[in-house]
């Protein structure tokens, strides 16, 4: 099979495929060469696993003692604290949606998010994840990027964060935002056991 298209009718489809890529591609574009793009052509089944291992690898690079949970509740053990991992690559309008967020058994909830070339994190305490959500709930409305993902009275179980990094609310300042400060975080409030 050789590189060149024969068929006139197929060489106007690929016209035409031409012509639509360019409403299509730039996000595609903006991924071509980096170290992440790869991540972006798998089913999403398998993104939020590989989110895990990206961020149980990155900590353990660092020090950190990470080791799977004894069960659903959260997705690692850091340093012996419970840990949810949510992960996001950068949408298109640039920010990042950290989903299915909800009221299980964990102390942090770790949030990377991956950009072409560049990377976001933040830990956030449970307690004040929920404080914020429960905010959002009795408010009906997103407070602070976070918000319920579902509507009505059966939709309160699960909760997103929208964090745009170049301008993130300013309650996640302290939780991270580099990576180095996400992982000063982790290290200040999730000491060995």
């Amino acid at each position: 099979m050789s590189g060149t298209i024969a068929d006139p009718e197929v060489l106007a489809l690929a016209t035409s495929s031409a012509t639509l890529q360019s409403e299509y591609a730039p996000e595609e574009l903006e991924w071509m060469g980096s170290p992440f793009a790869w991540i972006k052509s798998r089913p999403s089944r398998q993104v939020g696993t590989i989110g895990e291992r990206l961020v149980a690898e990155w900590l353990a690079a660092k020090g950190f003692v990470v080791t799977s949970s004894p069960d659903s509740d959260a997705d690692r053990l850091v340093n012996g604290h419970r840990a949810e991992i949510k992960f996001s690559t950068r949408w298109k309008s640039g920010i990042y949606k950290f989903q299915q967020l909800r009221d299980q058994n964990y102390a942090f909830a770790i949030c990377l998010g991956i950009s072409p070339f560049d990377a976001h994190c933040w830990v956030l305490p449970k307690a004040e994840l929920r404080s914020r959500w429960e905010a959002s709930i009795s408010q009906e409305h997103e407070v602070e990027g976070i918000q319920p993902q579902h509507g009505g009275s059966d939709g309160r179980d699960t909760a997103w964060l929208t964090i745009d990094p170049l301008s993130p609310p300013a309650w996640l300042s302290k939780h991270g935002g580099r990576l180095a400060e996400a992982a000063s975080f982790l290290e200040k409030n999730a000491r060995r056991r």
